[in-house]
This record gives structure tokens, sequence and C-alpha cells, in this order.
């Protein structure tokens, strides 16, 4: 698997996750709350709960079976960045 295709698995399946705990989460907030948002509920829950769920699934990461972690994560290795042209310091 190539590093572009890993990085975007792993850009876009926690926030998958994270998109699925928030649309849970507004299942359970009151009415009058998400009416408050007019609507804006999930543009607001959804990064929030992405900036939580992110940084414990990569703290997480090295502790989890390899199953889990390509089930949250996306992938099991992360993707590796070579720098072809280094900045001239």
């Amino acid at each position: 698997m190539s590093d572009r295709l890993i990085s975007w698995l792993r850009t876009v399946v926690p926030g998958l996750w994270a998109a699925l705990v928030a649309w849970l989460v507004t299942l359970g907030v009151p009415a009058y709350v998400t009416d408050a948002l007019d609507g804006a509920g999930a543009l607001v829950v959804v990064p929030i709960v992405l900036g939580v769920v992110y940084p414990i699934l990569r703290a997480a990461e090295a502790r989890l079976p390899d199953w889990l972690t390509r089930v949250l994560l996306g992938s099991t290795r992360p993707p590796t960045y070579r720098m072809d042209n280094p900045p001239a310091t």
C-alpha cells in the first residue's frame, strides 16, 4: 500500500469514527441544545470529538492488536515521508 493511501486512510478513518461518535452524542442531547445551535450541532461537535478521539487513538495504538488498529486508524503502519528537497538553512 502506498504511503499516500496510508496517510489518506489514517486521516479519513478516524474522522469517520469521530463523526459516528458525534452523531451518537447528538442523539442523546436535549432538543433545546440542538435547537439553539440551529442545525450546526454536528458541525460543532464533530471537530471537537475528532480533537479528542484522534490523540487517544494514537496514544493507544502501540497497545492495540493489529486488527483493531486497522479498524480504528485504517492502517497498522504510519506513512513515511521522505524529503527529496530538504529546505535550505
